[in-house]
């Protein structure tokens, strides 16, 4: 269900339940961002908060509240939403804590939660446990801090769980147009995706930074992205859960599931969102979406006057995807015209100094690097903190460039605090982008240039939570082979003698493996090459109860690994890889959410490092890609007709040769 939560967070009246410095803070706040409309206290003592008399019910208002702040104990909390609920209220924040995020060491907590949503009905809440909202486009907000927002016309939403790090970004001097500031806190009932999707039918919002430290329901985002992609309103995110400490502080801080980061990874990749790694970046990213939409492309140009800020550039470059690209025949041009001989041309370009303090020849020398197929031109310039005014003359000229040339222009401060406040300002005003830090700037323009559109099909959810079993590996191949996966000649034994007779039957060497077992190589459970001969004593060796017996596959280009896993919080994963008892070693995977497509997977597989080896390295032929793809889809089709019982199914290795690709291992888990 999705709720309509802009009467929440555009609200004409606000009401505050309770009191206190909190309550004063609220009020304080909203006259210093100008906010017009009508703020009533609600306290059952009555009295005087910053001038604002309290009445002492809720029925004792002179109106319905479009917003609701309330600063009451958990208990009380629940029966004041239902009376909100009941009378037709917009929505409310529940300031109060000690619902789900404290599960672990109060046995009630999680009811009590259910039991406030339940009070809710169809009114929106932000909450439990969450500060509320700064909306600075119209200079409403429940919000019981201090705060750094103001009033802006137009500018990025910000959404996260974290109230404290919500605090902390209304802080930032690097010049970014907050328009709403927006914490979740539990996400007992209006998630991330359901608020964005509200501030989506804002005009005035330019961008939406979600700091996400897990997803719910796939579905509310794969609607999300799709509306922004739409309407062409960039989202960006920093998702935390890459380690273990952090997903273990997740739980316990907001009771979300940060489930696995190679999910969150797929999922984010899947939705089109360009996802960032560190606050500082996520900052300027927005900033620089802000000021230019996403840019048209991942080549840049970086303008320094010094070699060594040029080679940082390159070398913070290296291993992002974007690229500087050499200059061309106009850009040389133009640019020898302006510097003279004196200077090496390159991009990154050391300009030297010749041309300082001359505005117009710093203009007619950067001008040539932001040409038409660049994405952004980078200018790097750190201004010092004693006296900026000599850097006066680079401030013009950056401007110049960005009004000569309508190309996306920012000037970048290798270090974040050698970005002065007043230039931020001046910059932003004339449409350049002030990016404080070079590494950032990197980051930033390696996200604004993500533009992989939202996968029209939405991830398959995850289901229901299951107890499953282990399947025999025999078992296993056989329900694959039913929808089309290639597996080797071979049969089951119950016997060592009876393993021996089967491997009889076979012209060629033959593989030995014991059944019931995960990692069976690690136990020595596996036995290349054998003939018929040695099978039984072989078998005898084994501490296994049953035996599979195949024809040895040879020849092999490479040695995949497919395998898909339900993954709680994000669906079912799709894992391609280097394959074979070095998987672990190599470390070399790229995952997809399912459904996926036959083109997908090709790209997928081309962003392996052992692509080259499927493709034919040095001259040698490469694997069937066709049939690597066919085999990929093969255990898509089964675990999709099999959703509410899998839990794993996993092929390693998948052999793939020259005309096929047959997989010699499979595991599957399900109930």
């Amino acid at each position: 269900m999705t709720r309509d939560i802009t009467r929440l967070l555009r609200p004409k009246s606000i009401a505050l339940i309770g009191g206190g410095a909190w309550g004063a803070q609220i009020i304080k706040q909203s006259q210093r961002m100008g906010f017009s409309g009508a703020i009533h206290v609600v306290h059952p003592k009555g009295g005087t908060v910053e001038g604002i008399r309290a009445v002492p019910t809720l029925s004792a208002l002179p109106d319905v509240p479009d917003a609701v702040f309330i600063g009451v104990n958990r208990h009380a909390s629940i029966g004041v939403v239902a009376e909100l609920s009941a009378m037709g209220a917009g929505g409310a924040v529940c300031f109060a804590s000690g619902f789900s995020e404290a599960g672990a060491e109060d046995d009630s907590a999680k009811g009590l939660q259910a039991q406030l949503v339940e009070a809710a009905g169809d009114m929106p809440i932000l909450g439990p446990n969450c500060y509320g909202f700064i909306n600075a486009l119209d200079g409403a907000l429940l919000w019981p801090d201090q705060h750094g927002c103001k009033r802006v016309q137009k500018g990025v939403a910000i959404l996260t769980q974290s109230s404290n790090i919500a605090i902390n970004l209304t802080m930032q001097k690097r010049g970014l147009p907050i328009g709403y500031m927006v914490t979740c806190g539990n996400m007992a009932q209006t998630t991330q995706a359901e608020i964005a999707l509200a501030l989506l039918d804002d005009p005035r919002v330019t961008a939406i930074g979600l700091h996400i430290e897990g997803f719910s329901d796939t579905r509310s985002w794969h609607r999300l992205a799709l509306k922004a992609a739409a309407q062409d309103v960039p989202l960006i995110a920093l998702k935390v859960g890459l380690s273990d400490q952090a997903q273990q502080a997740t739980v316990s801080h907001t009771a979300s599931l940060a489930g696995r980061d190679a999910g969150a990874d797929a999922l984010l990749r899947r939705l089109g969102i360009a996802r960032l790694r560190d606050l500082s970046s996520f900052l300027e990213t927005l900033k620089l979406l802000h000021v230019n939409g996403r840019l048209e492309t991942h080549a840049l140009s970086s303008v320094s006057c010094s070699g060594g800020e040029a080679s940082l550039a390159a070398d913070t470059a290296h291993g992002r995807a974007v690229t500087f690209p050499a200059l061309n025949d106009v850009q040389r041009s133009a640019l020898r015209a302006a510097l003279g001989p004196m200077v090496s041309l390159s991009n990154p370009l050391d300009y030297n100094t010749y041309v300082w303090r001359d505005v117009d020849k710093m203009t007619a020398a950067w001008v040539p690097m932001a040409a038409p197929h660049i994405g952004l031109t980078l200018l790097i310039v750190d201004y010092p903190h004693t006296d900026a005014s000599d850097w006066e003359c680079a401030t013009q000229a950056a401007l110049n460039v960005r009004a000569i040339s309508g190309r996306p222009v920012a000037v970048v401060a290798t270090l974040p605090e050698l970005m002065p406040v007043d230039v931020i300002e001046r910059l932003l005003a004339g449409g350049v982008t002030p990016v404080c830090g070079l590494t950032e700037a990197i980051a930033a323009a390696e996200a604004a240039a993500f533009d992989r559109r939202p996968d029209p099909v939405a991830p398959v959810q995850a289901g229901h939570d299951r107890d499953v079993r282990l399947v025999s590996e025999g078992a296993a191949k056989q329900e694959l082979a039913v929808f089309g996966l290639r597996i080797p000649k071979g049969r089951a034994a119950i016997s060592p003698v009876e393993a021996a007779a089967i491997a009889g039957a076979f012209a060629s060497l033959v593989v030995l493996k014991g059944q019931g077992l995960a990692h069976k190589s690690e136990m020595g459970a596996v036995m290349l090459g054998l003939h018929a001969d040695v099978v039984e004593a072989a078998a005898q060796a084994m501490q296994a109860d049953s035996f599979l017996v195949e024809e040895m596959i040879a020849n092999p280009v490479a040695e995949l690994l497919v395998g898909v896993i339900r993954d709680p919080a994000h669906g079912f994963l799709l894992t391609l890889g280097a394959g074979g008892v070095l998987t672990e070693l190599w470390q070399d995977t790229v995952s997809l959410l399912l459904p996926v497509t036959g083109p997908q997977i090709a790209e997928a597989l081309q962003r392996l490092r052992i692509a080259p080896l499927l493709n034919g390295y040095r001259g040698k032929p490469g694997a069937d890609l066709s049939a690597i793809i066919d085999a990929v889809m093969a255990v898509q089709a089964y675990v999709i007709a099999h959703l509410d019982a899998i839990s794993e199914v996993e092929i390693n290795p998948l052999i793939c040769r020259t005309d096929s690709a047959i997989a010699v291992d499979a595991l599957i888990r399900r109930t």
